[in-house]
């Protein structure tokens, strides 16, 4: 597995992160993660894959902790949600990034293998519709989305949608079917029992991939999380959703407030409980993660979790521990 860089759009928020948790002192020299958000003196090795969207945040707290640890070396990936789990299961990684829960199939691979793990919500995500920036569309109504993205939508003029739409080509970009934002789609937003979207789009596990395809291509439309929307708003449009109550824009805002559904989702780390207790590198990274959690969502540009809900992720952290 390789080591991928940090985004260049995080890295200003990386820095200011970065002396921020120096100016708070962190810990002195010799403590252990968890008690300021340092762990001096630990060495070691910690991988970790999976969603790309879990990725700025996972890739921010390898960043940070490698200031302060230089012999601590973190390699995330983006394999996307299902092929991190399938390392995961497969004892190639010690940390899983996802966009969904886990599902029975993969926790069932995961218990053959002898594979104990501890899930952990570190933010919450808008899943965001976007079109490109000149097509006059501002919101779809849920009904209007499984039209446009269900299995058995045969839809490919924005008239079809609605009257009101322009006379124009869809061209769709969405994630490839490894991707936790693919299965979100299907499962929670289609609600399909085939648990599948249509298939005549074009895919990929990269959502840089997809801001391109979209921002590049008059009629465009796509989805992904809010951070890849965020970083790119000066050349995309997000859409707003009318589950029933109104058009609701995607934002921090709305998605706490529970407003913004059914496309505001959670997203997790998957930890392997083995290596946390016995890899010291891999203490060290998830203690830090947590331990500073809401800062390094803010600089991936997620949404941080309401009091109870960091509460929760701290407790089962807790209970991981031999």
């Amino acid at each position: 597995m390789k080591i991928t860089s940090m985004r260049r759009a995080f890295v200003p928020g990386i820095a200011v992160l970065a002396l921020a948790l120096s100016a708070c002192g962190g810990a002195d020299a010799g403590e252990e993660s968890g008690e300021g958000g340092e762990a001096s003196g630990v060495s070691g090795s910690v991988a970790v894959d999976g969603s790309s969207t879990v990725f700025p945040m996972s890739d921010a707290a390898a960043e940070l902790l490698t200031e302060e640890n230089p012999d601590v070396q973190v390699s995330v990936g983006e394999a996307g949600t299902g092929g991190g789990f399938e390392a995961f299961c497969a004892d190639q990684t010690d940390i899983s990034d996802a966009s969904r829960p886990i599902e029975d199939e993969e926790i069932a691979v995961c218990e053959e293998a002898g594979i104990e793990f501890v899930e952990l919500q570190v933010a919450t995500d808008a899943l965001t519709m976007v079109v490109h920036p000149d097509l006059a569309v501002d919101c779809l109504t849920v009904d209007q989305i499984i039209e446009l993205w269900g299995p058995d939508a045969t839809v490919t003029n924005w008239s079809e949608l609605d009257p009101s739409f322009p006379d124009e080509e869809i061209s769709l970009f969405g994630p490839g079917t490894d991707s936790g934002t693919y299965d979100y789609m299907a499962n929670d937003v289609i609600g399909a029992e085939a648990e599948v979207t249509r298939d005549d789009y074009e895919a990929s596990e990269d959502d840089n991939v997809l801001v391109q395809g979209v921002s590049g291509t008059e009629g465009a439309t796509g989805y992904f999380g809010y951070t890849y929307y965020e970083e790119n708003a000066d050349t995309l449009k997000a859409l707003s959703i009318d589950s029933g109550n109104g058009c609701i824009e995607p934002s921090a805002e709305t998605a706490q407030a529970g407003e913004y559904t059914p496309l505001a989702r959670p997203l997790f780390i998957y930890v392997n409980t083995a290596k946390y207790n016995d890899n010291e590198a891999v203490k060290a990274y998830v203690d830090f993660y947590i331990e500073n959690l809401s800062e390094i969502a803010e600089v991936g540009q997620f949404i941080p979790l309401s009091e109870e809900l960091y509460a929760e992720t701290q407790s089962n952290l807790e209970g991981m521990a031999s």
